[in-house]
């Protein structure tokens, strides 16, 4: 089967797999055990912390391993609302944030806290100006995505970071979709705590990792937490860190290249459905505020679904849009972000390129799905 699902996970690239068996094996200690063999593990752990503060450009000690994206989502959000710079129950999040964020968040309004959601405009972007209007004095926290899992756009970060900071209000990104795939120092400059996953740059599943910015007194979310100076419990799982940041690193050095070559493939597909003129649409903005390797889209007439199961009986993996909310019966967040729901939003599915992501594979996906749209047309 040929495999365009990379936005939902990718395979475990094989020299970080066998670092992880080697570490595995040599470096079994508990990172806390005062032993030598304890201390070796505990030196490979601030080894991957200091790789991974480079690669983000920033400070070490604000660098900490969780069991994924999920998990440092929620762990940075109460980290920061547990330090946060003025009184206030107010947070700013958008609309199609993951289900990890909107959990967080529906559990927070829950506890007092108020939550505006901001939706997307017809490019798949918040607006500064609606997040400048949705600002009150008693917002302590903002909390929005970098990179789009569905449709790819790349959020003004920037923007966001500077209207933040000028109101002492503490700003959260996901970065579990851009990091590996866009150049992402500048953006975590930008934030007081972000948040990344092992699985979606070739690395194993069941890691992650968040930054909080060390000059933020945050407080442990449970009490008495040694690990990881007190972010998460849990013995560290060194291996699976270690494979992490392998991976991370492999990322970092064929950045350029797999940008390019992502951008190479979607105007391969792109070409592929030319035919189809007017009866597909693309969602998404300009190449600056795009991860090219991720096509949302929706051919006119025809359900997402069902044109994914097509696909896959032709060998051909896509998906309907996040993994973690397919299989519910609403449509997409993005969709609903972006005012779009109904047949429309039905009609959604998503294509995403990787690695191992060849030119002729794209060329039959395109030429395919083309030959479906046009048999279909009048059905």
């Amino acid at each position: 089967m040929k495999y365009f699902d990379y936005a939902a996970t990718c395979p475990l690239d094989q020299e970080a797999a066998e670092l992880y068996v080697k570490a595995a094996t040599d470096y079994y200690g508990n990172s806390q055990s005062l032993h030598d063999i304890g201390s070796s593990s505990a030196e490979l752990l601030k080894t991957c912390r200091r790789t991974m503060a480079s690669i983000l450009d920033v400070e070490p000690t604000g660098v900490f391993f969780t069991s994924g994206g999920s998990e440092s989502n929620f762990l940075a959000i109460h980290a920061l609302l547990s330090a946060k710079r003025k009184s206030g129950r107010h947070i700013v999040t958008g609309m199609a944030e993951h289900s990890s964020i909107t959990n967080v968040m529906k559990k927070l309004e829950e506890d007092g806290y108020e939550v505006t959601y901001l939706p997307l405009n017809s490019n798949g972007l918040i607006e500064t100006r609606l997040l400048e209007e949705a600002l009150r004095e008693d917002t302590v926290l903002v909390s929005i995505q970098h990179g789009n899992p569905e449709i790819g756009t790349l959020q003004p970060l920037n923007e966001i970071g500077s209207i933040c900071r000028d109101r002492e209000i503490l700003f959260h990104s996901d970065c579990v979709q851009t990091f590996g795939k866009t150049r992402i120092k500048e953006a975590a400059s930008m934030v007081d705590a972000l948040s990344l996953s092992g699985h979606k740059i070739y690395g194993p599943k069941g890691t992650g990792a968040a930054y909080v910015n060390p000059r933020i007194g945050w407080k442990p979310f449970i009490p008495g937490t040694s690990h990881e100076s007190g972010f998460r419990p849990g013995t560290v799982n060194v291996p699976a860190i270690l494979a992490l940041t392998a991976a991370a690193q492999k990322a970092e050095t064929v950045l350029c290249e797999a940008m390019e070559q992502h951008l190479v493939l979607r105007k391969l597909f792109m070409k592929g459905l030319s035919p189809l003129k007017n009866q597909v649409t693309i969602y998404g903005t300009d190449e600056k505020q795009q991860l090219s390797g991720i096509i949302g889209m929706r051919i006119h007439g025809l359900e997402g679904q069902w044109v994914m199961l097509e696909c896959n009986r032709q060998g051909y993996a896509i998906s309907t849009g996040s993994a973690c909310h397919t299989g519910l019966l609403a449509p997409s967040k993005t969709m609903a972000a972006m005012g779009i729901e109904g047949k429309q939003a039905k009609e959604f599915f998503r294509i995403s390129f990787g690695r191992q992501t060849q030119k002729e594979d794209v060329s039959g996906l395109s030429a395919f799905l083309a030959k479906t749209a046009v048999k279909n047309r009048y059905n």
